[in-house]
């Protein structure tokens, strides 16, 4: 028997687990009639769990395998899209409990809590023991600016390529004035050690040379603890590289290095929980959200989003591999190139460069 279980919305806690059964076993052993006489809605309390199967879509998903009166079934649970009714959403923010702060840097503060509501513990229960597991990541970003507002706003989604020629007269320039703005003042605090050292999984030894030291970080889409969703950022501490657009031939070498230096230390920290070197990936964003060149090591088994996603991601090694084989010698470069991405029609990139650009309008950054 499969028992696929989902969740709706509930005024109570937001979530209501559901299930539907479909009968998967052949007619020889096919439930008894005891059995069939079962409600629906009284098989799932009768679920006896022996073994996790799997657990993916970032750990919203899972796959248990049990029993039901003695014989197998499997119980496949998947968190539901949220309410989007003002009612709940209004309410949303105070229904929240045992919420835990995993960090904050500048403006940006990440949070595990839990959807449900708190319930007391008997007398002398160990609260270790009993307390509740999170069920939600949550980001907040305060004071946010009308930038953030834009970029996580509902839009369209333009594919667009930017020549070469269009990233030096506009992209450039565009990246100089976002920079002088102090959007990357929350890196240079982490890479300087004042702010979210707590944060900080690795850190290059003070011994390693300038060109090759970099620190790692847990990305803020990861619960810390599910290590088929692992998903890391390692900022290069030299500053000359703001983008994929920076790097050049005469870099291959560096860029294997770190992509082997990368490897070594997932491993080391992860390897007892089963992690091995070809179970990582290695991808880098264009446009990235900021232009520190900083670069992406997840899980093969992170199911590919948003942030994998063609138009968005570029795999670290078949960087080293166009980089390789391009034509010229070491100043040659991915400033050479043509790179086609999605943008939002929100953002400033759209707005600012590539609709003027389309209408035959100038630009009106640079």
């Amino acid at each position: 028997m499969i028992a696929t279980l989902q969740g709706v919305a509930s005024p109570a806690n937001g979530s209501l687990w559901t299930a539907t059964t479909r009968p998967t076993v052949p007619s020889s052993s096919r439930p008894t009639a005891d059995m069939t006489s079962t409600s629906p809605e009284d098989l799932i309390p009768r679920f006896k769990f022996e073994r996790l199967l799997r657990q993916d879509q970032a750990g919203c998903r899972i796959v248990l395998l049990g029993t039901i009166t003695s014989q197998p079934a499997l119980l496949l649970a998947e968190r539901a899209a949220f309410p989007s009714d003002s009612t709940h959403l209004t309410s949303f923010p105070t229904s929240l409990s045992h919420i835990k702060n995993l960090g904050d840097n500048d403006i940006y503060r990440w949070y595990l809590a839990c959807t449900s509501p708190s319930s007391s513990s008997p007398p002398g229960a160990d609260a270790d023991a009993l307390a509740q597991p999170h069920d939600l990541k949550i980001n907040l970003i305060y004071p946010c600016t009308s930038s953030h507002v834009k970029k996580y706003s509902a839009q369209g989604v333009r594919l667009v390529t930017e020549t070469a020629a269009i990233y030096a007269a506009h992209i450039r320039p565009y990246m100089r004035a976002k920079r002088e703005e102090g959007r990357l003042n929350w890196v240079f605090n982490i890479l300087e050690g004042r702010t979210e050292q707590e944060d900080v999984l690795f850190r290059s030894p003070p011994d390693t040379p300038n060109e090759e030291r970099f620190l790692m970080l847990p990305d803020l889409n990861w619960d810390r603890k599910t290590v088929g969703s692992l998903h890391l950022l390692a900022l290069v501490e030299r500053r000359d590289i703001w983008s994929v657009r920076d790097l050049r031939k005469g870099m291959v070498g560096w860029l294997r290095t770190m992509r082997e230096r990368l490897g070594e230390v997932v491993v080391g920290m992860y390897g007892e929980r089963g992690v091995e070197g070809d179970m990582l990936k290695f991808y880098v964003h264009y446009q990235p959200t900021y232009y520190h060149f900083h670069i992406h090591v997840v899980h093969v088994g992170l199911e590919a989003g948003a942030t994998q996603a063609v138009g968005k991601a570029l795999s670290l090694e078949n960087i080293i591999g166009q980089l390789e084989t391009m034509a010229g010698g070491d100043e040659a470069g991915m400033a050479d190139v043509d790179l086609s991405y999605t943008l939002g029609e929100a953002s400033e990139l759209w707005t600012e460069i590539y609709l003027p650009l389309k209408e035959g309008r100038k630009p009106t950054v640079p």
